[in-house]
């Protein structure tokens, strides 16, 4: 749960649970010792964790992110590998905002990159969302600033209108009439997607689900119609990936829900390791119509 940091110790830093909505009624959660509720008594526990369990039971998790697929991306993420991007991030994010900000990770994951982006803010508080418990387990710890919910991205979002200063939305689904409600004015949304020299030389050795080329245009036509494209900045470089980051790139993203146990590794070893991966990404800055 968010704490105030010692970098800012007199300024009162918004609580993210002021940005939460009930699920159920639409009324503001407050918080409670290990639950939050809404004035209507609608309750939810406070995982052990340290996540708010906020999906009720008409939520499917089909596509949750798994154990072994949130171990291998903590792994992955912990040898620097995408460091850049999260460097990148941070930087974009600081020149837009103030303190005092709330930022949203839709589909946060471990939350990395949130916890890049405050450590970037000072005086910023953040609020993330996954489906997975597992990589909410990890995200609950990520930043002393953040705090984290169990939600579909898909479904509309528990969070009040108009709430929100910056909003990342990292390799996640994008919900774009959302993303549009809950921003404040002058809000700021950035999107990140791999293009499709991302792994080029991994997925040319190795069965991998195809980066779809046009995913760019796809993406502008999801938001074209909520947001207006401020910047476009793309950053690619090359890593070198011993085997063991092979198998655990191979295994945490969604290519991890096709293969069985062992595959990866399987894979991983037939290459000729340590190999040279390109790292490709597309960083898309919007801003609200």
């Amino acid at each position: 749960m968010p704490s105030t940091p010692t970098d800012l110790p007199h300024r009162r830093l918004p609580d993210p649970i002021d940005l939460l909505r009930c699920p159920l009624c639409g009324n503001r959660l407050r918080r409670e010792r290990g639950s939050v509720a809404c004035a209507r008594q609608h309750s939810f526990d406070i995982a052990r964790q340290g996540y708010i369990g906020l999906l009720t039971g008409n939520m499917r998790t089909g596509s949750a992110d798994t154990a072994d697929m949130v171990a291998a991306r903590v792994a992955f993420l912990h040898a620097g590998h995408y460091a850049p991007l999260a460097a990148t991030l941070g930087r974009l994010v600081a020149g837009r905002c103030a303190p005092g900000s709330t930022v949203l990770d839709a589909g946060t994951g471990t939350g990395h990159y949130l916890a890049a982006v405050l450590d970037a803010c000072p005086g910023t508080t953040g609020l993330g969302l996954d489906v997975s418990k597992y990589a909410l387990r990890r995200a609950a710890r990520a930043h002393p600033r953040a705090t984290v919910a169990t939600w579909d991205v898909w479904k509309p979002l528990p969070i009040g209108s108009g709430t929100v200063d910056v909003l990342l939305n990292v390799f996640a689904p994008r919900n774009g009439p959302e993303f549009q409600r809950v921003l404040g004015p002058g809000g700021t949304l950035l999107v990140v997607t791999p293009t499709d020299r991302h792994m080029a030389e991994l997925r040319a050795r190795v069965p991998l689900l195809a980066v779809d080329a046009a995913k760019p245009e796809r993406l502008a036509n999801t938001l074209s119609a909520h947001f207006t494209e401020e910047e476009t900045c793309p950053l690619e470089y090359t890593v070198r990936l011993s085997a063991t980051d092979a198998t655990n790139l191979l295994s945490m993203g969604p290519t991890g829900h096709h293969l069985m146990a062992g595959e990866a590794a399987g894979h991983a070893a037939e290459l000729d390791t340590p190999i040279e991966m390109t790292v490709s990404f597309l960083i898309s800055v919007y801003g609200p119509r």
